[in-house]
């Protein structure tokens, strides 16, 4: 039988449904990326917005339209978190963010009884180890943790996901060997909420770098999103000590007012975010440092968006993710009454975004004449290849004969379209 899969949401969302591929495809599956040939279309949701749950839904009702004698699996964050609302998705079988490896014995079950399964099971204290996954990208992404316990009042996915829960060094070490054995230069760490990982079974995340960067064919290793305030100064040495480690971290801000921070229940102030940015600065030259900030959050004044503003050009970013608050059932700040007006919210939306665009063009313009190691990511054109510095900037380089997966010294030459042009230095 084929399976396809719909990916909704984070990087995790994206290692996990190519872990489930790898495991489906072991038990005599076979893959196909088109839903209508697929026999099994599983949708991987996310609810991190309620926008999230109607994408998940909406992916379910129109594959029973196009194919009604298809197995629809709904699986992930939205039924883990809301199982009722999730039952009423039209979806054969529907399973939540925990088991996820028992969706072979599930799809087993439908097919002998020929009845709806709906299997959501609570979250346990203990890492689900699952199958290794290809992603079929070039740099290879592990997952070594998951869940989260800090409950910022907007978010559900404490609700979703569980409390922190960490994989053993035992398992990173042995996938991140895997990942290299399959040709992977750059092993990039991925978690619900990263920097917690280790808190659980008394280690931290400099152990999990240690692990990666110790493992022979691995040339670099990068975190992805992580909460600040536990990056303390001996974890920034740590870290610091491994010449492997991608000078690249992207530590979400959220908001740049300490009095909506406070109201986010977000665990630190400006001022203690500003002093790990320095941190990392010094530990880190030419290190680039990406965001998160959110706009528009309940009871954000006029004055608050304007101190972000003010706090997010002091602190010079590379790059910002910029967003809009919606309202979340199932949170603390649903239930506030002081929620911004749309149009305000994208009026505040436009205003970060022209700042963002502006840091991130400053960013780049600094890069102009470095020398870098770059991994190059694709060819899509005999002319040029197109590749990422150690501090995540995207790289096109023409006149060179670099193939995808190889690190080539590149000098980065002008500034053209949000990248930068490099050349090959042999």
């Amino acid at each position: 039988m084929k399976f396809a899969i719909h990916t909704l949401g984070c990087k995790v969302n994206q290692y996990e449904s190519s872990a489930l591929s790898d495991l489906l495809v072991s038990k005599g599956y076979t893959y196909t990326d088109n839903s209508l040939e697929a026999d099994i279309y599983i949708i991987n949701s996310c609810t991190v917005t309620e926008n999230s749950d109607k994408k998940a839904k909406q992916a379910v009702s129109h594959y029973k339209r196009s194919k009604p004698e298809g197995i629809a699996v709904l699986t992930g964050c939205y039924p883990q978190a809301f199982p009722d609302e999730a039952k009423k998705s039209g979806a054969d079988i529907i399973t939540g963010a925990a088991e996820r490896n028992k969706i072979p014995e599930r799809i087993e079950q439908f097919l002998q009884k020929g009845a709806r399964v709906s299997a959501v099971t609570p979250q346990t204290n203990t890492y689900e180890e699952f199958a290794s996954a290809n992603t079929g990208k070039t740099r290879a992404f592990v997952k070594i943790e998951d869940g989260c316990d800090r409950f910022c009042s907007y978010c559900i996915i404490p609700y979703a996901r569980g409390r922190v829960r960490s994989r053993s060094l035992e398992d990173v070490n042995k996938e991140v060997r895997q990942q290299a054995l399959a040709g992977h230069k750059e092993a990039v760490l991925v978690g619900i909420n990263l920097s917690c990982y280790g808190k659980d079974i008394g280690l931290t995340l400099a152990d999990a770098v240690e692990t990666a960067c110790s493992v022979e064919g691995i040339e670099r290793v990068r975190l992805s999103s992580l909460e600040p305030e536990l990056l303390t100064p001996e974890i920034i040495a740590r870290l610091a000590a491994q010449p492997k480690l991608c000078p690249h971290f992207h530590l979400s801000l959220q908001s740049g007012c300490d009095e909506t921070l406070k109201r986010m229940n977000r665990h630190y102030t400006t001022a203690e975010y500003a002093e790990i940015v320095d941190n990392l600065r010094k530990a880190f030259p030419n290190c680039a440092i990406t965001t998160d900030v959110m706009v528009g959050f309940a009871g954000e004044t006029e004055e608050e968006f304007s101190r972000s503003l003010d706090f997010v050009n002091k602190i010079g970013f590379s790059q910002i993710h910029v967003f809009t608050y919606s309202i979340r059932k199932g949170t603390a700040a649903a239930d506030r009454t002081d929620h911004v007006a749309p149009q305000i919210k994208a009026e505040r939306y436009k205003k970060m975004v022209a700042l963002g665009e502006n840091l991130r063009q400053k960013f780049l313009n600094s890069q102009l004449d470095t020398v870098q190691k770059v991994l190059i990511q694709k060819r899509t054109s005999k002319d040029f290849a197109n590749g990422l510095t150690g501090n995540y900037t995207s790289v096109k380089i023409y006149n060179s004969s670099a193939k995808k997966h190889d690190i080539v010294t590149v000098r980065l030459k002008k500034v053209e379209n949000g990248f930068c042009v490099g050349e090959e230095v042999k």
